[in-house]
This record gives structure tokens, C-alpha cells and sequence, in this order.
């Protein structure tokens, strides 16, 4: 007996045809998506695009030598994979802290943490990846005064020493 035909499942197997892999091209994300002052996010994967459950992914550009207002996106977790160019990211109750990555780094952003994304380049566009734990964009833009100088913190795994 196939595990399609198996007693316990009474569902009609899918279409798979509709309800199968999608393919959403480059040039087709929507910009009609939560956004940021100083950046420009598209949504590729949604609810509303292609019926996502439990994930959000799309895309941000920062123009060169430009910020982002500071924000955080409430109980949700946040991957970002730096395609092109160089991040800045702050963050912190006064954006107090900061770190770098570059082409094929990721960065992973806690539920709740104050942030800020700064396009590190003053002439090359910050193109990232973005991935979100939920279907929907959850944007919280904050007003915070940043400090002045912000302390850097290189990120050490606990199995790696500095």
C-alpha cells in the first residue's frame, strides 16, 4: 500500500500543478510591502503572493552612503543575507552597538531588537536577501536619538574564540 492510499489519510492528494513549487522571477516582487524610511523592500514570498504559512522572504536596497530610520519587527526573527555591498547594522536601545558584513554574510536580528541597516558603501548599493519568521512583514519604526559613537561588537560563536 502506497502512503497516499494509507488508511489514515482521508485527503485528496493536491494539485500539485497549483499547489506546488512557485517560481517568483527577479523582476516580479512587489513593492506593496511593509517599509522602512531609506530603504526599498519587494516581497517574493507572502501569504497573499503564494499562500506562505510560517514565512516571510524578499528583498531591501540601500542606496549608497544612506541609512534606514531605526525599526524592529516585533516577535519575529530575521535573516539577512548581504548580496552586494556592505551592511552596517545598529542596534540597541540607542543603536549603541555595531557590526559589519559583506558579500555572503548572513546577519540574524532577535525578535524586538532595535536596528538600524546603513549601507556602508559611499558608492555601491546594499543589495540583501531578506527572510522573516511569518507570512506577513511586521515593521515597527522607532524614534531613537542614536548615540554618537557606536561600540563595535565582532560576533564570536561560543565555539570559536576571538
Amino acid at each position: 500500500m502506497s502512503q497516499a492510499d494509507a488508511p489514515h489519510d482521508h485527503h485528496p492528494t493536491p494539485d500539485w500543478k497549483t499547489h506546488g513549487v512557485r517560481v517568483i522571477p527577479g523582476h516580479a516582487l512587489d513593492p506593496n510591502t511593509a517599509q522602512t524610511p531609506g530603504m526599498d523592500r519587494r516581497a517574493a514570498i507572502n501569504l497573499a503572493r503564494v499562500g506562505a504559512q510560517k514565512i516571510w522572504a524578499g528583498t531591501v536596497s540601500i542606496h549608497p552612503n544612506a541609512k534606514t530610520g531605526a525599526h524592529h519587527h516585533g516577535a519575529l526573527e530575521s535573516v539577512i543575507y548581504v548580496v552586494k555591498g556592505r551592511a552596517r547594522m545598529r542596534w540597541g536601545e540607542h543603536l549603541e552597538f555595531t557590526a559589519e558584513a559583506g558579500p555572503g554574510d548572513f546577519i540574524f536580528v532577535p525578535p524586538y531588537v532595535p536596528h538600524q541597516e546603513i549601507n556602508a558603501s559611499t558608492d555601491e548599493t546594499l543589495e540583501c536577501v531578506l527572510v522573516r519568521s511569518d507570512n506577513e512583514a511586521v515593521v515597527v519604526n522607532l524614534d531613537i536619538e542614536p548615540v554618537e559613537k557606536a561600540e563595535t561588537i565582532p560576533w564570536i560563536d561560543p565555539i570559536h574564540r576571538a
